[in-house]
């Protein structure tokens, strides 16, 4: 009985991280309107690292394009894309998260980083930079660091 038990949690623990699996940024689906349906990292997001992602000038750095009244504490606010405050009411997890992946994939034309992309990108060329870097490029973000920044924009509604 005994090593049935070490058998069956063995398999259960093979199973939860089989689920927990990260999605390479080549493999993420887009629907229609790029959204992103499914987990980069079958692991709920963590909104306090979320809101060090998005206030950070050293990660995702998007309080430099966009407002945030909830992060009162965060100077210098931006003023170039849409104002972040009410997120949580008006866009579901999908959204944010096919936005936040590759958001040319939701707004053509946007001058947003795709902050989970990792080969496709318009370059000068070698003969402006002598040594462009080579994809594929690492992305922006980690696969957690996006699932940390969906659970703590989800959070932003009107209080």
């Amino acid at each position: 009985m005994r090593h049935f038990k070490s058998t069956l949690a063995v398999l259960v623990l093979t199973a939860s991280s089989a689920a927990a699996e990260e999605v390479a940024p080549a493999d993420v689906v887009f629907d229609e309107y790029g959204a992103v349906e499914a987990s980069l990292t079958g692991v709920p997001g963590n909104p306090e690292e979320g809101a060090n992602v998005v206030s950070s000038k050293k990660i995702g750095n998007c309080v430099a394009c966009h407002a945030i009244a909830q992060l009162e504490d965060v100077p210098f606010q931006g003023e170039v894309g849409p104002e972040l405050t009410w997120t949580g009411e008006s866009r579901t997890e999908a959204e944010l998260r096919g936005i936040l992946t590759n958001s040319k994939m939701t707004f053509e034309g946007t001058i947003m980083p795709a902050y989970y992309k990792t080969t496709g990108f318009i370059r000068p060329g070698e003969g402006f930079t002598k040594k462009p870097a080579q994809e594929p490029l690492p992305p922006l973000l980690t696969a957690q660091q996006i699932e940390d920044t969906i659970a703590f924009l989800m959070t932003l509604k009107d209080q």
